[in-house]
């Protein structure tokens, strides 16, 4: 059987129109990997194309893989040759290490090389951009807090995506703010042709420039890749889209692929008149259109239609399912952020025991606008024992450790790198203090050399003390000993260095230590110390099991003083702890242990014959590095577990690069890698639960989804609420969130959420995504409530957000009275804390407001018979006065609240933070 027989109608139309343009309109679940896999295949097989002239470009690592792998199972035994599937970003890196010289000018100065970049150019990631803009903007005295290196990099990049170049910025600025940044617009573009460097935008507008203005350049593309697909082409942005146009040809044999209700990325600068307009550049382009979804139930597909379609911006599809009926889409509104959480890891707790009876693969996700919502949840989780994964947190490459290392690497492949040598220089401490630099980076401004070149300059002519000398001279001797080891001259230099070194004692230096005059403290630039460095891992926590035991047993021991604490008083580093879980799992233990020699170890390893492989791999440079600096000793001798983490995160970094010695990737290779690397590709399939932001979930589907906080000015966001198309795209981020649920999808707001800034939460007004979800799909959860004046299960327009019925019981664990708050006539309800009931009732933090939280979630609780003693600790503290905490030590009242029994304090202790406690349990003493 054919594999086109496993198509629909519509694919398989898709799949055979191989010749001229096609847009092909797939919506959400619709097949559209396979669809571009089996055309690649049926080029290959059924039209007898050579896959090298096959290119297919989609936006990350993991779709490209995925991608590789489909194609390679189809197709894999009739040609060594394989088809070029690769990201933009990545294409255009293999586009410029080959052809990027044919951009130099000819210099004016007789004797001087060529002006522009050479083909072993670095890429610049967001750190290092920023510390480019930062020097630039310290030169020209300019203050970094009325205009920010990130508001200047920001528009930076529109500039680039929208293809102006400085002297178009200014002409087109309305404002002195615009004026500037289109001059350090110019700087900084000096500055990176000088260290050599491209940023992630130029990788796109180098290629482009270089195909435009290189007629042999293009021709050679042109004749090499006769087909082109591009993936999610209503994400592209201008210089892609000229990309696309300059690949294209003659022939105008692109097949795009893409779904304008799911263009969400603007912000980074997808046009999405690419897509609607697809027609106006290719007047012969056919329209096919994928309907049939094999992912989510009808119920899902009609309410995430129904939202969708109130956009006016789009080509429209029905889309339809096989799958008839299903769940009707949940809808939980919480008293607050707090309860909303609560309620989805008591749901999901719940989903998952069930599903592991059964006997099924269970995964959830929880999807929220902004990344900042993730605390709760993630607390939450904690509060249930749930082992969740977070997308979107601190990136492997991103921890300070690893980006010492990266920037060691890129150094040793291109010297010239400023940036890079600067977080290196003096890491970890060897005696090479600011002062140094100063005279460094002035001695570079007047010569015109990179900071590199200064160094040598410095040494050649005797323009520091000895003791800075011999440090860089020690510095240098580090770098070169391993640019030798790359180009596999190690052996003659280390023959050479020992000759002269009966001349010179200071040449037999390079493998001491030089002594810090600080002492043997390691900093890295720009940190005091290691200690809460907001990049750094924390150890790995082994967690509960969530399917040992009752989700919802409760000890009133862990509670202390009986009321709802998530976790604080190990707060510090939690938020990387999780991340911690995916990562260090994989280290291994004998992966980053020194080399006891150097120099000795890196003459034994000889290069495979069947590759061109550089002498020694990255991983034997890394281990070379790791030993000559003692940076893994030193973390060592600091004894800790954040300490102990980062030694983990340097062993699987080793890890990483003997992954890539196995695939025979070259130094650079390994960069460009490590600087392509993005949250998406973060992901674990294998985490039962998933916290994200919308973006981050596109193209992933989960069995069960919570899409979360559907308040006004929280989603849709507030800065979107006045721009017409701003909005479109919000709704189109919630259609995309709504259907990455496959079988259960489930919305949730907060009445009240706290905003930052104000001491109390605030009323939220329902989102309007909410009004357009058709009622009778929606299923109300946890509460019982009757609609005044209608019938609908719709979002409860025009309603108060405390119209909560007698029947409702909620329950906030910040609200001081839940019956005044919640059982008030709606008339005379005040949803603030000031309303007090005429009798003293249950307090909030109850246990039997707890017990009643968890029965009316259906659990089965038994309220624990323990004895109760008498509260000990002093009472009677007012706000300023020092006190002594048995968990959380000295701090100081902050607020005082109500007085005699009823009486809470809130005391802001330096370690964890402003905690409220009730005085006649807190067990406080005064300090």
């Amino acid at each position: 059987m054919s594999f086109l027989d496993q198509l629909n109608p519509q694919q398989r139309e898709a799949v055979e129109t191989t010749e001229g343009p096609v847009l092909i309109l797939a919506g959400a679940g619709s097949g559209k990997t396979r669809v571009i896999t089996y055309r690649i295949a049926y080029l290959i097989e059924h039209k007898g194309v050579m896959p090298e002239s096959i290119l297919a470009m989609t936006f990350t690592n993991k779709a490209a893989a995925e991608m590789g792998e489909r194609v390679e199972k189809l197709v894999g035994g009739l040609s060594i040759a394989k088809p070029v599937i690769s990201t933009f970003h990545s294409f255009c890196v293999r586009v410029l290490r080959r052809d990027i010289e044919a951009l130099r000018i000819p210099s004016t100065t007789p004797g001087q090389p060529p002006i522009g970049h050479t083909k072993n150019f670095v890429i610049y990631d967001e750190s290092d951009m920023q510390s480019v803009v930062k020097s630039i903007m310290k030169r020209l005295g300019l203050d970094d807090k009325e205009l920010t290196p990130r508001t200047v990099l920001s528009r930076i990049s529109w500039a680039k995506n929208h293809m102006l170049d400085p002297q178009e910025l200014y002409l087109q600025s309305a404002d002195p703010k615009t004026e500037r940044v289109a001059h350090l617009y110019e700087e900084y573009r000096k500055e990176l042709r000088k260290a050599n460097a491209l940023d992630f935008d130029d990788l796109l507008l180098e290629a482009v420039r270089l195909l435009k203005s290189s007629a042999p350049v293009r021709a050679y593309y042109n004749r090499r890749f006769q087909y082109l697909l591009i993936d999610e082409y209503q994400d592209t942005n201008r210089p892609q889209y000229e990309l696309m146009r300059m690949l294209a040809g003659e022939g105008h044999n692109v097949c795009a692929v893409g779904d304008e209700d799911q263009s969400i990325y603007s912000w980074r600068g997808a046009d999405i008149r690419n897509i609607l307009e697809f027609e106006q550049d290719f007047p012969e382009a056919k329209i096919i259109r994928l309907e049939q979804n094999y992912r989510s139930t009808q119920n899902i597909l009609q309410a995430a239609s129904a939202v969708v379609a109130n956009n006016l911006r789009r080509k429209g599809k029905n889309l339809w399912t096989e799958r008839q009926g299903g769940t009707k889409i949940g809808y939980y509104e919480a008293p607050d952020g707090e309860n909303e959480a609560l309620f989805a890891a008591d749901h999901i707790a719940r989903y998952l025991r069930e599903a592991n009876q059964r006997g099924e693969t269970s995964r959830s996700a929880v999807l929220y606008r902004t990344n900042s919502q993730s605390r709760l949840f993630e607390e939450a989780m904690r509060r249930y024992g749930l082992k969740y994964h977070v997308v979107g947190g601190f990136s492997f490459y991103e921890r300070a450790e690893i980006k010492d290392m990266i920037s060691y690497l890129k150094v040793i492949q291109n010297p010239d790198d400023s940036i890079s040598l600067l977080r290196v220089i003096n890491t970890p401490t060897r005696g090479i203090g600011k002062g140094t630099i100063d005279t460094l980076e002035n001695l570079a401004l007047e010569t015109g050399l990179s900071l590199w070149g200064t160094i040598g300059e410095a040494i050649r002519r005797q323009l520091l003390p000895p003791r800075a000398l011999l440090s860089l001279k020690n510095f240098q001797q580090l770098i070169e000993d391993a640019r030798a080891m790359l180009a596999g001259t190690f052996a003659e230099q280390l023959s050479q260095s020992a000759e002269a070194g009966t001349s010179d004692g200071a040449g037999d230096s390079e493998n001491q230590q030089v002594p810090s005059p600080e002492g043997a403290g390691f900093v890295s630039p720009g940190r005091e110390s290691w200690e809460g460095d907001e990049d750094g891992a924390s150890p790995v926590r082994d967690g509960t099991d969530s399917q040992s035991g009752d989700a919802t047993a409760f000890d009133p021991a862990e509670f202390g003083n009986f009321s709802f604490d998530f976790g604080a008083a190990d707060s510090q580093g939690q938020a990387s702890e999780l991340d911690s879980d995916v990562e260090a799992g994989h280290a291994s233990a004998g992966s980053g242990q020194a080399l006891h020699d150097g120099r000795q170890n890196a003459t034994k390893h000889e290069p495979a014959d069947s590759f061109p492989a550089p002498t020694v791999s990255t991983a034997d440079i890394l281990k070379f590095l790791i030993d000559r600096t003692s940076y893994i000793k030193l973390l060592e001798d600091e004894d800790t577990p954040e300490a102990y983490s980062r030694i983990e995160n340097l062993h699987e970094l080793v890890n990483a690069a003997m992954d890539s010695r196995d695939r025979a990737e070259t130094l650079d290779q390994f960069l460009d890698h490590a600087a392509l690397v993005s949250d998406a590709d973060d992901y674990d399939e294998r985490a039962q639960i998933t916290l994200m932001s919308l973006h981050a979930a596109k193209g992933l589907e989960f069995p069960l989804v919570f899409l979360s906080g559907l308040e006004e000015g929280l989603f849709p966001h507030s800065r979107t609420m006045l721009v017409p198309d701003d909005i479109e795209e919000e709704r189109r981020l919630c259609y995309v969130g709504m259907t990455r649920a496959m079988d259960q999808l489930i919305l949730t707001r907060a009445v009240y959420r706290r905003r930052y800034g104000t001491d109390l939460p605030e009323a939220s007004v329902p989102s309007r995504f909410l009004e357009e979800v058709p009622a009778p799909l929606i299923e109300e959860l946890g509460t019982r409530r009757a609609r005044a004046g209608t019938a609908t299960v719709g979002r409860p327009a025009g309603r108060s957000p405390t119209a909560y019925d007698a029947e409702s019981t909620h329950y906030s664990y910040e609200d001081e009275d839940q019956s005044a708050a919640w059982h008030a006539p709606q008339s005379t309800r005040a949803p603030s804390r000031a309303a007090k009931p005429a009798a003293p009732g249950r307090l909030y933090n109850s246990i039997e407001n707890i017990a009643e939280f968890f029965a009316s979630r259906g659990k089965k609780f038994t309220v624990p018979k323990t004895p109760v003693e008498e509260p000990t600790g002093k009472r009677g503290f007012r706000p300023g006065q020092k006190v002594r905490h048995p968990k959380y030590g000295e701090g100081t009242v902050y607020q005082r609240e109500g007085e005699g029994e009823e009486a809470k304090i809130t005391v802001q202790f330096p370690r964890f933070g402003l905690k409220k406690l009730v005085e006649k349990y807190a067990q406080l003493e005064r300090a």
